[in-house]
């Protein structure tokens, strides 16, 4: 595994948790082993992704088991990590990424939700923002988002999710790009695991209301962002063209190949 660096701001609610099973992990211990030793409160146990039958659905396994198939890396480590955090929202995506494939099956091209349900649970991040910076996220509209209303950045909560994100995050570059959904101001961060858990319904995930943001963009977060200038690059902080729910960034990756 490479070397991860836990002072990074993006993982400062992970370290706690994450760094030592990583210490672990390190030292030679299988990942599913490491994984299955923290003493955090988790509905799944972690196998080795050769438990996985083949030919069946990642999703429906998880479901019908209560287990997930873990390969050695940083991707499916950090998606254990993401089931200790959120317990309760990682398994109604598993729920609805279930019932979505014994509708309609496994097929080439996802519904609205299964594609939405991926997009989250790959490539989410969660803040709690005023409703002017929200505005000016969504439309885009980031000089003012993030210099002009750089002050609010001190007091609004982000939490990550989205475990392909952290795995670029590893190696940071700056168009790395995730999907926010917003929390309400009203939910206090203990109940924000059960507050997701409840707002993941097929129809809003359907209507995918995310909004995109170049993750070290976010002030104070990078370095060369204290300079104006670095929000200047249209190929990283494009300008609003086209509504999210036309974006799919995944392919379909439901079944994985045994190992």
């Amino acid at each position: 595994m490479p070397d991860i660096d836990w002072q990074a701001p993006w993982l400062a609610d992970w370290r706690a948790v994450g760094e030592p099973i990583a210490q672990q992990v390190a030292a030679g211990c299988p990942q599913p082993q490491a994984l299955n030793q923290t003493p955090a409160p988790v509905p799944v146990r972690f196998v080795p992704q050769a438990h996985l039958p083949e030919g069946q659905a990642y999703e429906d396994f998880i479901f019908s088991t209560g287990q997930v198939p873990t390969r050695e890396g940083l991707h499916d480590f950090f998606n254990a990590l993401c089931w200790m955090h959120f317990p309760r929202a990682k398994k109604r995506l598993n729920q609805l990424q279930a019932s979505e494939i014994a509708r309609a099956g496994v097929g080439q091209v996802r519904g609205p939700v299964r594609d939405a349900a991926t997009v989250f649970d790959e490539n989410a991040w969660l803040i709690q923002p005023s409703d002017a910076l929200w505005s000016a996220l969504t439309e885009h509209r980031w000089s003012q988002a993030l210099v002009d209303l750089r002050a609010e950045w001190a007091h609004t909560r982000l939490w990550a999710f989205g475990h392909a994100a952290l795995e670029k995050a590893v190696q940071p570059y700056k168009s790395i790009t995730v999907h926010l959904w917003r929390v309400p101001q009203d939910v206090a961060e203990a109940d924000l695991d059960a507050w997701l858990a409840q707002d993941l319904t097929p129809e809003k995930l359907a209507a995918k209301p995310f909004s995109p943001l170049p993750l070290l963009g976010v002030p104070g977060w990078w370095p060369d962002n204290e300079d104006p200038g670095f929000y200047a690059d249209a190929s990283v902080f494009r300008p609003r063209r086209r509504p999210a729910s036309a974006e799919k960034p995944y392919a379909n990756s439901e079944i994985r190949p045994p190992a």
